[in-house]
């Protein structure tokens, strides 16, 4: 009895035992406990690596579909037209996919006019003007009377008025160091437009600036009589911009293909084709030891793999030669993306265009038409691959979110339960001194 007296002397001063940490204990037993989580947290990092991959790769295709589409557009840029003129201070031009190809002889004789007339000068635009009326007539339209009166007797007061009745005619004042003169200019060009102004403001009469007359040309011997300076329809597709008049020289205008945007449109395919292709490309390279792309294997990417490089063969026969998009100077890479022979190309679309825009355009069965209905399906938003298995994805990780939220919940639960249970284990551990301590007095 004396040797339990001796060994627990020091515990009877009523202090309390040292006890357990309960926080690092908890913490310890729900590190094993959350084990099965991390499994789920794993796949749910698999899964959004395999959407992004997804989400990158459906993008690339449909940007891919976009320069496809571009090359399948019978009004794109592969008909795109050019124009060339031989006296550029004459005329330009500019024109559709709709112009045919070829040369036109032009001679302008005369400029579309628009008419203008103007008032006797004041002293400022806020002069006071006589009272009364004047009328403006454009062309063969009706006169309409302007009113002159206390509100707007004078020519700023004038200028709102006539611009507020929209009859055709543009008013503005014009100040110079002389004074002030009320403009008007006709809203429209050529004889049609030809404003007559009748009245006068007291002592301030209009003057006849400019009579508005009509451009006067000949397009392949043919007289054009037209109200504006831009002339459309008499060259089906062709718009003629008339800068000058030279009755005695004949302008020469060429409608060409425009091999230049046609160029571009081709490249821009190519280039958007390997962005695709690459990002496809990526999800099949593996180096040993390194960590597999997240689409290691996938069934359905294979398959577009497939598609991709079986749409590049297409070929048809005849055509002047230009059957396959080898005749065109575009080839395939070691690497699967394409290059282009930028040399053979232009050679080809400036000597052979009809026969390159067919090979992408005949009879809605040319290569563009094709691919582009390859991609549609690689992309469609319903059932297309790429599509599919990204609502896959996205309704797995939905259950692996849900399965981790129940899981968080249990593991609080848990949580709380060991901490109570330890609470108390800590709460008796440190009572102990205490208890041995009264046993100690009481033997004694």
């Amino acid at each position: 009895m004396s040797t339990i007296s001796a060994n627990s002397s020091s515990s009877t001063n009523g202090q309390l035992g040292a006890g357990i940490d309960v926080a690092s204990t908890v913490a310890s037993l729900m590190q094993a406990q959350r084990l099965p989580e991390q499994q789920l947290q794993n796949q749910q990092t698999q899964l959004n690596a395999q959407s992004a991959a997804l989400r990158t790769i459906n993008g690339n295709l449909n940007t891919l579909q976009t320069g496809v589409q571009a090359l399948a557009d019978f009004n794109g840029q592969l008909a795109a037209r050019a124009t060339s003129t031989s006296n550029a201070a004459i005329l330009t031009a500019t024109a559709d996919s709709t112009a045919a190809i070829g040369q036109h002889q032009i001679v302008v004789t005369s400029l579309a006019q628009t008419s203008s007339a103007y008032s006797d000068v004041v002293a400022t635009s806020s002069t006071p003007l006589t009272t009364g009326s004047f009328s403006i007539k454009v062309g063969s339209a009706t006169a309409v009377p302007v009113t002159v009166d206390s509100t707007n007797n004078t020519l700023a007061g004038l200028a709102q008025t006539i611009n507020a009745a929209n009859i055709g005619v543009s008013a503005s004042v014009i100040t110079d160091a002389s004074g002030a003169r009320l403009s008007l200019l006709s809203s429209s060009s050529g004889a049609a437009g030809d404003i007559t102004v009748t009245g006068t403001l007291g002592a301030v009469k209009f003057n006849k600036a400019v009579t508005g007359a009509d451009a006067s040309l000949t397009v392949d011997g043919i007289p054009v009589d037209s109200a504006s300076n831009s002339v459309t329809n008499v060259v089906p597709g062709v718009t003629l911009n008339l800068l000058g008049a030279n009755s005695g020289g004949t302008v020469t205008l060429g409608v060409a293909a425009d091999t230049a945007q046609a160029s571009a449109a081709i490249k821009s395919f190519v280039g958007s084709f390997n962005t695709a292709i690459q990002s496809v490309n990526a999800q099949f390279a593996f180096t040993p030891g390194s960590t597999p792309p997240p689409l290691m294997g996938d069934s359905s990417l294979i398959l577009v793999q497939q598609q991709m490089y079986s749409s590049l063969s297409y070929s048809t026969s005849g055509n002047s030669g230009i059957n396959s998009l080898g005749d065109l100077g575009i080839t395939v890479n070691n690497d699967g993306t394409l290059a282009v022979d930028s040399a053979k190309l232009s050679g080809v679309l400036n000597s052979n265009n009809a026969a390159a825009l067919n090979f992408f355009q005949a009879a809605s069965a040319g290569f563009a038409q094709k691919f582009n209905s390859v991609l549609g399906q690689m992309t469609a938003p319903a059932q297309g691959a790429i599509s599919v298995e990204l609502k896959g994805a996205a309704s797995s990780l939905t259950s692996l979110q849900s399965q981790i939220s129940d899981f968080e919940a249990r593991m609080t639960l848990i949580q709380n339960q060991l901490t109570k249970q330890f609470d108390t284990v800590n709460t008796t551990l440190q009572q102990m001194p205490l208890l041995l301590g009264q046993i100690n007095s009481q033997l004694g």
